[in-house]
C-alpha cells in the first residue's frame, strides 16, 4: 500500500493528512527529531503560539518547525462552536504560511479539563522538529475521539449520547483502532511509543482491562497518562493521543 504521508520539507517532518483543522500525526524526517515541550504556565492560545514561535526562533528554527499543538478549552464545544474555533486557529496557521499544498500539517489535541478548567482556550504544550543525529524515528499521533472517519458531524459519533459501560467500551475500541491506524500510517510501531495519553471523565480501569491493554500493548509497560478531561466536542466521551520521542522539555514562555 502506498504511503499517505506528505512531506513538509521546510519543517523537517512528514505528516499524515487529516482534516482542515489538523493533521492526523507527524514523524520526523531523516536528520531531524521531534521534541515535546510542555509549557511551565499555559498561555492564551494565540499568545502561546506566538510565544512558541519566538521560542523556536531563539533556537534558530522557525514557525514551520512547529508540528503539533496541545490545547485546553473551558468546556466541550458544540459541533458548530468547535468548527468556528477551528476556523480561527486555521487562519493563524495560514497567516504563518504553514499550509503544505493546501493541507494543514500540524497535529493537534484539544480537550476540556473537568477540574479547574481555563476561562478561555489555552496552549498547554507543543512539539517541534529540530536537526538531530538520532536514528530512532520520533513522531506524534494526533488526538482522536470516537469519530471513526474524522468527519465533524454528530451522526458519526460512536454510540452518540450513550455512556453505559458497553457504549464506553465500544467508544474506546474505536479510539484504539484510530490510534493504531495513525501509528501505522506514520510508519511507527508500538515499541517506539514513549507516552500514551487518555482523556476522559469516565472511570478508566474497566476500559484499560477490557480494551486498551490488548489493543495498545505498549500500555502494559509504558502505562498511560490519564487526564481527567473531556474531549473537545459535546457527546464525545473518550480521546487519546500518543507519541514516541527522545526529548521532553518544559518551556517557560
Amino acid at each position: 500500500m502506498a504511503s499517505l504521508l506528505k512531506s513538509n520539507e521546510s519543517g523537517g517532518y512528514r505528516f499524515l493528512p487529516g482534516i482542515a483543522p489538523y493533521s492526523s500525526g507527524v514523524v520526523a524526517m531523516p536528520g531531524f527529531e521531534i521534541v515535546h515541550a510542555a509549557l511551565q504556565t499555559p498561555l492564551r492560545w494565540q499568545d502561546g503560539l506566538n510565544a512558541a514561535r519566538r521560542y523556536l526562533e531563539g533556537k534558530k528554527l522557525n514557525c514551520r518547525n512547529l508540528c503539533a499543538v496541545e490545547l485546553r478549552c473551558p468546556q466541550p464545544y458544540t459541533m458548530e462552536g468547535f468548527i468556528d474555533f477551528n476556523n480561527q486557529y486555521r487562519r493563524l496557521l495560514i497567516a504563518w504560511e504553514m499550509m503544505v499544498d493546501g493541507l494543514n500539517p500540524v497535529a493537534r489535541t484539544n480537550v476540556a479539563p473537568v477540574l479547574d478548567p481555563p476561562r478561555e482556550p489555552m496552549l498547554f504544550a507543543f512539539s517541534y522538529s529540530r536537526p538531530s543525529d538520532h536514528s530512532r524515528p520520533t513522531f506524534v499521533v494526533a488526538g482522536g475521539g470516537e469519530l471513526p472517519d474524522g468527519e465533524l458531524a454528530e451522526r458519526r459519533i460512536v454510540r452518540v449520547g450513550e455512556t453505559s459501560p458497553d457504549a464506553l467500551i465500544e467508544k474506546a475500541e474505536c479510539v484504539a483502532q484510530i490510534m493504531n491506524s495513525r501509528l501505522q500510517g506514520l510508519g511507527g510501531s508500538s515499541e517506539l511509543l514513549t507516552v500514551l495519553d487518555v482523556y476522559t471523565a469516565h472511570p478508566l480501569r474497566p476500559l484499560l482491562e477490557s480494551v486498551l491493554v490488548s489493543r495498545l500493548p505498549a500500555i502494559a509497560t509504558r502505562g498511560v497518562h490519564w487526564f481527567y478531561s473531556r474531549p473537545p466536542i459535546v457527546d464525545i466521551e473518550f480521546e487519546m493521543d500518543m507519541r514516541g520521542v527522545v526529548c521532553e522539555e518544559v518551556a517557560d514562555l
